[in-house]
C-alpha cells in the first residue's frame, strides 16, 4: 500500500471578479494491485482552472522510480477517451497540466470530479493507473433564469400561502454552490427555503401579512441568491407582484413528486410521464402546466403539454451523458394560484456502444526463440455502456501459439503460449476480439500482424546424400566437374550457404592442389590435369556452412572417377628394338606352312577398349610368305619356304589399339631364311648401317641447315660491307694526304748533308691492306738536333701545306725528290732503328711517283731513306725482314690510339724530311733525340736490330719464322 499526500489551498483576493491564490492542500492515495505487469495506482488532487504547465505531482519520486527509467522505458500517458489534460515531463518525472480543466465542463453537477489516465513503461512493460481529482473553486456566480419574475396573487390569499419562485443556478458544488436567499422588503412576504431531493434548494414566498388590492395593487421585491465561496458570489432578481381579486383555491398536484424512467435512444414523442393537478374552484379545467426552472438540457430533451401535463421526449437521450434528470413542474390556475412538483426521470442504459480496443504497446516482430510468456502487446478495452453491457470478454484466435490474459480491469496482455518456429510459420495475423455482455452483444476486432524473426537453428542440407562425378583424363585445368547444392531453411544471412573443401591429402599432395570449389555457387573445378594411369578415382568431403552466428554446417561425400582416354600408344615388349645390334629370327628352309616365326608382344597402359590391341603386317619383303595374327601377334609362314626366297626378310608390323582415335606402334623384324648361322651372319652384316630416319627429325635437320646457311650469308655480306666502308674511308684519307711535300733540311753545321746522327726506320707493307702503322724508337742519346723554334716553323709550314692540299687540286709528285746517294743517310753508319710499319699498295706507290721496279720493294724492308750502298744479298734482306717483323709487333702495342690500324697514320704528327737528321713533329713537347752515329762498319746490317731490342723481339723464332 502506497500513500501519497499532497496539499492544495485557496486564497481570497479583493476587487472585481475572482482570481486564484496560492496552492494548498491536496491528498492522494495509491493502492498497488498485484498483476503480472501492473505496479499500482496513485491519486493526486488539484484545483480546477490551473494554468497550463502547472505542477501536478512527481510521479517518479512518488513511485520510487529513477528519472532515467522514464526515459529508457519510453514513458507515456494514455487515456481511453484520447483527452490529454495531464502531461508527463520524462526528464524530471513531473506530471504537469497540459490543458486547462473546467470542473463544471468535465463533470457538471457531479460533485466528485476526477480525470484518470495510465502511465506506461516499456522494457519491461509496466503500467501505473493515475487519478487526478479536480477540486472545485468558486469561479461561477449564481444565476437566475429570468431577470424579472411576474407573480399574480389574489387579495384573498390566506396567510401562510406559499408562492414558489424560480431558483437560482450555481454550477459550482459544495460550499461554492448556492447556499441561501434573501428577500427585500419583507412587509407582506417572507422566504421559505427547502432542500430538494436532488440537493437543490427550493425557494418560495410565504404570505405573512394580508394583501389589500385597494391599498396597493403592485408589490416590488428583490430576491438575492448567495453562494458559500470565498469571495462570496451572488445574483439578484426583481419580483413584481400583482394583487388579484377573488381566487379562493390553488391547484394541487396529485403527487408531491413523480418518478419515471426512459430508455436511452428512445424515439422522439415518446411519453415519459403525465402530471396532474386539481383545483377546488369551478374553473379547475383551466389549470396550466409548465416546467419550472428547467435547464437548457432538459428543455432540449423533454417537453410538457400545458393542458394535459404529458411529458414527451423531443431529443436524443444518451445514457453515457445523462443517467438521470430532475425536472420541476408547476401547475397554475387562472386566478394565479399555483402548485409545484418534481419529476425524476431515470435513463435506462441500452447496449448501444461496442467495445473500443486500444493497442497501447505492440512489438511487430518477435524472435522465434522467444520463451513462453513473452509479452507481445498490451491492450486496453473500454465500453461506455454500464452494467452487463460494459462487461467485456477479450479473446484471440484458437490454434495459435499465443494467448491473452487480463492484467487489470479492461487491460489485457497478449503473450506467447508455446515455442515459435519461423520455418513453419513466418508471420501471424492475430485477431483480437472484444465482446460485451449486452443483449444482443456487441463486439470489436483488431488485427495484429506479427512477424517471426529468424534464428540460425537449421544447418544446410545437401540435395543428395552423396555425389558421383566423372571426368575424362587429360582435362584442361579449371574444368567444371560438378555442382553441389545445399539448402538452408533459415532466412536472410542465416540461409546464405558457403561451400568449402575439407582439407586432405591426395597422393601425398594437398587436396586443394587437385580440386577447388566456388564458395558461393558450389561448382567444383579441377586445378590440374588428371592422369588415369596414376589416379583412377578419389573421394573428398565438401562442407556447406551458413552465415549465421554461430554458423552451422553439414558435410557430404563427393566421389570423383577419372575416365580413361586413349592417350598412350602401344608399347612393344618383344622383339626388343635396339640400334646397337641386329636381332634376326631364323626360319629354316624346310619350314612348313603355319610355322611360328616369332610373336610380337605389346601392351597398352590404357584400359578398356583403349587397351585392346590388334596386329597388322604393314610392310614385308615378301608379303606372300608371312602373316600376322590379328589378335595374338603371332607371325607365321603362309606357304612353304622355297630356295627362291631371299635370305634377308624384313617385316614391319603395326600394333594398333581400339581407342578413338586409335594409336599405334611399329616394330621391324628381321627374318633370315637359312639353315645355318654363318649364312645368316654373312647376309646381315650390313644391317647395322641401316637407319630409320624419322620424318620429323629430317624436317628439323633441314630447318637447321637453312638457318645456318642464312647466318653464313648474312655474315659474308656484313664483312664485305665493312671492308668496302673502310676502303672508302682510307681512299678519302690518302687522297687528302698523298701529295705531302718532302722538305729537305740541312743544318748549318752539316752543309754537305751528312748527318752525325742518323735515324733509321723500317717500313713493312702488304698488298692487301690500306692501313699503316708507325713506331718511333728512342735512341740512346737524348740530344736534340732541331730546336723548338725551328720545329714550330716547320709545323706552320706543314699546316699551310695541308690547307693548300685541301683547297687545290692534287698534283703528281716530283720525280726528282730523291737526294744523291752521298747525301742520303744509309745503313753504313752506326745508328739505332727508327721503325715504321706501313701498309703500302702498288697503286699508292705509283701515285707517289715510284718506279715499277720499286713496287716490289713495298713488301720488303728498307733501312734508312736511301738505297743500299751495295745491293744487299738475299740473306741480308731476309734477316732484315725478320727483325722488322719482330719490332713491328712491339711497335703496334706501344704506338697508342694514334697509330691504331683502325684510324690510320696521322701524317700531321710526324714528318720525315729525306736527307735531314731530324723528324718534324706537331707536338712542341716531343723532341727527336740524336747522337753521334758509329762508323758504318761498326754496325752490320744483320746486328742492327739488337740495339733497339724489345721483349717482343726476344721471343724465339718459330718454325714459321724460320721458313
Amino acid at each position: 500500500m502506497l500513500l501519497v499526500c499532497l496539499c492544495l489551498s485557496k486564497m481570497e483576493s479583493g476587487g472585481k471578479g475572482w482570481r486564484y491564490g496560492s496552492l494548498f492542500f491536496y491528498t492522494a492515495c495509491a493502492l498497488a494491485l498485484l498483476s503480472p505487469r501492473v505496479t499500482g495506482q496513485i491519486r493526486y488532487s488539484i484545483p480546477e482552472e490551473m494554468p497550463v504547465g502547472s505542477f501536478v505531482g512527481n510521479i517518479a519520486s512518488d513511485l520510487g522510480l529513477e528519472p532515467k527509467r522514464l526515459i529508457s522505458g519510453k514513458a507515456r500517458v494514455f487515456t481511453a477517451d484520447s483527452s490529454e489534460y495531464i502531461g508527463l515531463d520524462k526528464e524530471n518525472g513531473h506530471l504537469v497540466v497540459k490543458n486547462k480543466m473546467d470542473r463544471e465542463e468535465l463533470c457538471g453537477e457531479i460533485s466528485a470530479c476526477s480525470v484518470s489516465f495510465d502511465v506506461i513503461l516499456e522494457n519491461p512493460m509496466e503500467l501505473y493507473r493515475v487519478t487526478v481529482d479536480i477540486q472545485d473553486i468558486n469561479d461561477n456566480s449564481p444565476v437566475f433564469p429570468k431577470s424579472k419574475i411576474e407573480q399574480k396573487i389574489s387579495e384573498l390569499a390566506v396567510l401562510g400561502a406559499r408562492f414558489p419562485l424560480e431558483s437560482a443556478i450555481d454550477p459550482d458544488v459544495g460550499v461554492n454552490s448556492l447556499q441561501k436567499y434573501t428577500l427585500q422588503p419583507t412587509d407582506h412576504f417572507k422566504l421559505n427555503v427547502q432542500n430538494g431531493a436532488g440537493g437543490n434548494k427550493n425557494v418560495e414566498m410565504v404570505l405573512h401579512s394580508p394583501l389589500d388590492r385597494e391599498k396597493e395593487k403592485h408589490h416590488n421585491l428583490i430576491l438575492t441568491a448567495l453562494d458559500g465561496g470565498k469571495p462570496q458570489r451572488s445574483a439578484t432578481v426583481q419580483i413584481n407582484i400583482v394583487v388579484l381579486d377573488v381566487n379562493d383555491n390553488a391547484p394541487v398536484f396529485t403527487q408531491a413528486s413523480y418518478k419515471t424512467s426512459v430508455v436511452e435512444n428512445a424515439p422522439k414523442t415518446t411519453i415519459v410521464t403525465t402530471v396532474s393537478a386539481t383545483d377546488a374552484d369551478e374553473s379547475s379545467h383551466g389549470i396550466q402546466y409548465n416546467f419550472e426552472h428547467a435547464s437548457s438540457t432538459v428543455k432540449a430533451l423533454f417537453s410538457i403539454d400545458a393542458d394535459s401535463g404529458e411529458v414527451k421526449v423531443i431529443g436524443d437521450i444518451d445514457y453515457e451523458k445523462h443517467k438521470q434528470f430532475t425536472v420541476k413542474v408547476k401547475a397554475s390556475d387562472h386566478g394565479g394560484l399555483t402548485d409545484s412538483s418534481e419529476i425524476i426521470i431515470d435513463v435506462i442504459d441500452v447496449n448501444d456502444n461496442a467495445p473500443k480496443i486500444t493497442i497501447m504497446s505492440f512489438s511487430s516482430a518477435v524472435s522465434e526463440d522467444a520463451a513462453p510468456g513473452t509479452v507481445i502487446a498490451m491492450i486496453n478495452v473500454q465500453d461506455l455502456d454500464s452494467g452487463d453491457n460494459s462487461k467485456i470478454t477479450c479473446s484471440i484466435d484458437l490454434n495459435s501459439p499465443f494467448k491473452i490474459i487480463s492484467s487489470l480491469t479492461n487491460y489485457y496482455n497478449l503473450v506467447t503460449d508455446s515455442e515459435l518456429d519461423r520455418e513453419q510459420t513466418a508471420e501471424y495475423n492475430i485477431t483480437v476480439t472484444a465482446v460485451d455482455g449486452g443483449n444482443p452483444p456487441l463486439s470489436s476486432k483488431e488485427v495484429l500482424n506479427l512477424k517471426i524473426s529468424d534464428m540460425n537453428d537449421h544447418a544446410p542440407q545437401f540435395e543428395q546424400e552423396s555425389y558421383n562425378a566423372f571426368i575424362a583424363e587429360n582435362n584442361p585445368p579449371s574444368t567444371t566437374i560438378l555442382t553441389v547444392k545445399a539448402v538452408d531453411m533459415d532466412w536472410g544471412q542465416n540461409a546464405k550457404v558457403s561451400y568449402f573443401l575439407i582439407d586432405g591429402n591426395l597422393n601425398g599432395a594437398p587436396l586443394a592442389s587437385y580440386i577447388s570449389i566456388n564458395s558461393e555457387s558450389g561448382v567444383i573445378y579441377s586445378e590440374k590435369s588428371f592422369d588415369y594411369e596414376q589416379l583412377k578415382s578419389f573421394k573428398m568431403q565438401v562442407k556447406a556452412q551458413d552465415g549465421g552466428s554461430p554458423p552451422l554446417s553439414n558435410n557430404v561425400t563427393v566421389n570423383i572417377m577419372i575416365q580413361d582416354q586413349n592417350d598412350n600408344a602401344p608399347q612393344v615388349l618383344y622383339p626388343v628394338q635396339t640400334g646397337a645390334s641386329v636381332v634376326a629370327e631364323i626360319v629354316p628352309r624346310a619350314a612348313d606352312v603355319g610355322y611360328l616365326v616369332t610373336k610380337v608382344v605389346a601392351v597398352d597402359v590404357d584400359s578398356g577398349q583403349n587397351a585392346w590391341l590388334s596386329y597388322k603386317l604393314q610392310k614385308a619383303t615378301d608379303r606372300a610368305l608371312f602373316e600376322v595374327g590379328l589378335q595374338n601377334g603371332e607371325i607365321r609362314t603362309v606357304r612353304q619356304v622355297t630356295d627362291k626366297d631371299a635370305v634377308k626378310q624384313k617385316l614391319t608390323v603395326v600394333v594398333e589399339d581400339n581407342g578413338q582415335p586409335s594409336r599405334s606402334a611399329v616394330v621391324s623384324i628381321n627374318v633370315a631364311v637359312a639353315d645355318s648361322f654363318p649364312e645368316v651372319l654373312s647376309e646381315f652384316t650390313d644391317f647395322t648401317h641401316e637407319k630409320q630416319y624419322n620424318d620429323s627429325l629430317t624436317f628439323y635437320l633441314i630447318l637447321a641447315l637453312a638457318v645456318v646457311s642464312l647466318l653464313f650469308i648474312v655474315s659474308i655480306i656484313s664483312i664485305i660491307s665493312v671492308k668496302i666502308y673502310r676502303w672508302r674511308q682510307n681512299k678519302l684519307f690518302y687522297k687528302s694526304g698523298a701529295n705531302l711535300p718532302v722538305i729537305p733540311y740541312y743544318p748549318p753545321v752539316y752543309a754537305d748533308g751528312t748527318l752525325r746522327h742518323v735515324y733509321n726506320y723500317e717500313m713493312c707493307g702488304t698488298t692487301d691492306s690500306r692501313m699503316s702503322d708507325m713506331k718511333f724508337v728512342r735512341p740512346y742519346s737524348q740530344n736534340t738536333l732541331v730546336s723548338q723554334s725551328r720545329m714550330g716553323t716547320v709545323q706552320r709550314e706543314k699546316k699551310e701545306q695541308e690547307v693548300d692540299d685541301l683547297t687545290l687540286e692534287q698534283k703528281p709528285p716530283n720525280a726528282d725528290w730523291r737526294f744523291p746517294p752521298n747525301q742520303r743517310p744509309g745503313p753504313s753508319g752506326q745508328h739505332r732503328f727508327h721503325t715504321l710499319q706501313q701498309r703500302w699498295t702498288p697503286y699508292e706507290k705509283s701515285r707517289a711517283g715510284a718506279r715499277p721496279d720499286e713496287a716490289g720493294a713495298s713488301a720488303g724492308v728498307i733501312a734508312g731513306t736511301g738505297p743500299w750502298p751495295n745491293p744487299p744479298t738475299e740473306a741480308e734482306q731476309l734477316q732484315a725482314l725478320m727483325v722488322a717483323a719482330n719490332e713491328a709487333s712491339e711497335a703496334s702495342a706501344t704506338l697508342g690510339p694514334r697509330y691504331n690500324p683502325q684510324y690510320g697514320p696521322d701524317y700531321r704528327q710526324n714528318v720525315y724530311i729525306p736527307g735531314s737528321t731530324a723528324t718534324l713533329t706537331a707536338n712542341p713537347q716531343q723532341q727527336v733525340p740524336q747522337q753521334a752515329l758509329p762508323p758504318p762498319q761498326a754496325l752490320p746490317p744483320v746486328e742492327a736490330p739488337k740495339a733497339a731490342q724489345t721483349p717482343a723481339s726476344k721471343k724465339k723464332p718459330t718454325k714459321k719464322d724460320k721458313k
